[in-house]
């Protein structure tokens, strides 16, 4: 069908038609079909302690769940990938296996083509969601104890899980009206479709033993204290609810936002034709959620996108395959250039104006006197976000800005542990939240049994 872009400039919404907003949008990689699985799973070696499984933050026994795959046990695959992950299934779509287990598998050295184990594991997760069947694991029996999970994006839904499995009593609470955080509000749309975000966690709940809390945040609507006063232990995985400064002026004119705002925009419309875009975007950043906005602005039908990063290609937070990914989707990708001002005109963005950098000997960069201009209706600010101090009260400990924990996440406070983005340290990745969390679990349960022992 013809396109009918509106190429009108200025924030948009319609400027494609439905068909194409549908192409669009559709799974940016296609499920492998049994056939497919089955060949790919036969290229695995099953190595001896594998590299792959080392490489894993969660440490899957990945060659496990893939020859189980090979023998057509795709039930037993999945359990051996939830039970080290329980979000195995969102991590198989998003998780940067190119620098994990992938990068690590020992094809590489064979044939430059590792074995595609993120597909792999998205087939057999896809198989027990499609058919749950019955339960894959089941509840200990009660131990009477009460904890409250703040936060319920990966970290804190892998706690909540894991606690729920031992027998306790868990309170999940969420700022937002939809559970998953990072996962149901972060991510791409065309990264996660079909709902699967709301599918995991009715899979995830599905354990009993967890009472959800919506539209409840901390600071507002309870503290740490008040919650210590009615629960055993509580574990903190807020994420990040911050928003780095471009570090210029901001002026409050049309067609500036934040990537994230644009991101969770996208993820919640039930109309993609509705979210309006601009014709020339401007992405500020060099991370995930740059390349995130990016692609998505020129699938709503942005003809002209650009992101900006002030650093070189080898810098960038977004790994190389997502780099390209942005490429092949007709975005360009401008390095060492920072961002001197944000121009508008009648109240709108009009550019904005860029000096070149250049790296310095110890590492630093400093902007050169050259200067030039990008013209854009539309800019996005996608430089990273910070942890909100406030929200975990004063007492907590930090370390660079977010909360400092001990190697099982426990914090400074008694009976506080935290995980996920808002936990000093780490990658500020989704299968690193999980395991922050599903390691607290166990230590918060360990703790909580040790106190009514002793």
């Amino acid at each position: 069908m013809e396109s009918t872009t509106n190429r009108a400039c200025g924030v948009h919404s319609a400027r494609l038609n439905l068909v194409e907003y549908a192409v669009n949008f559709s799974d940016s990689h296609a499920p492998l079909t049994r056939s497919q699985a089955l060949i790919e799973a036969e290229r695995c070696y099953y190595c001896h302690d594998a590299p792959c499984a080392t490489a894993c933050p969660t440490s899957i026994d990945i060659p496990s769940f893939i020859q189980r795959i090979a023998q057509g046990n795709d039930r037993g695959a999945a359990k051996a990938i939830l039970e080290a992950n329980p979000l195995g299934g969102m991590c198989a779509r998003v998780c940067p296996t190119e620098v994990l287990c992938e990068q690590a598998c020992v094809r590489n050295k064979n044939e430059d083509k590792p074995v595609e184990i993120g597909q792999l594991q998205r087939f057999a997760t896809d198989a027990l969601f499609d058919n749950p069947g019955a339960p894959l694991f089941t509840r200990a029996a009660p131990t009477g104890k009460r904890i409250a999970v703040v936060g319920a994006g990966p970290a804190g839904l892998a706690c909540a899980h894991g606690l729920a499995m031992r027998g306790n009593d868990v309170v999940l609470f969420d700022a937002h009206p939809k559970l998953g955080g990072l996962n149901e509000y972060g991510l791409a749309t065309y990264k996660t479709t079909n709902d699967f975000a709301q599918k995991e966690i009715d899979w995830l709940l599905s354990i009993g033993g967890i009472s959800v809390r919506c539209n409840q945040r901390l600071g507002r609507d309870m503290t740490v204290d008040s919650l210590l006063a009615s629960h055993d232990a509580v574990f903190l995985g807020m994420g990040l609810s911050g928003v780095n400064s471009i570090g210029i002026a901001d002026p409050q004119v049309e067609g500036l936002r934040n990537a994230v705002e644009f991101i969770a925009e996208l993820r919640q419309s039930g109309c993609y034709s509705e979210v309006p875009v601009g014709r020339r975007v401007v992405v500020i950043g060099g991370g995930m959620t740059a390349v995130d906005a990016a692609v998505q602005a020129t699938k709503l039908g942005a003809e002209e996108v650009t992101i900006v990063y002030r650093r070189g290609a080898s810098a960038m937070s977004a790994s190389t395959v997502e780099q390209r990914w942005a490429q092949t989707h007709g975005v360009k990708i401008k390095h060492w250039s920072a961002p001197k001002e944000i121009l508008s005109e009648g109240g709108k963005v009009r550019g904005v104006r860029f000096a070149l950098t250049e790296q310095r000997a110890d590492g630093g960069i400093t902007e050169t006197d050259e200067q030039f201009e990008i013209a854009a209706d539309m800019v996005l600010k996608a430089i990273g976000q910070t942890y909100a101090v406030d929200h975990a009260g004063a007492d907590i400990a930090l370390k660079s800005g977010r909360i400092a924990t001990d190697d099982d996440g426990r914090t400074s406070v008694a009976r506080v542990w935290a995980g996920g983005d808002c936990r000093a340290g780490g990658r500020d990745l989704t299968v690193e939240a999980v395991e922050h969390g599903k390691v607290a679990a166990r230590s918060i349960h360990e703790a909580l049994n040790a106190a009514s022992a002793g």
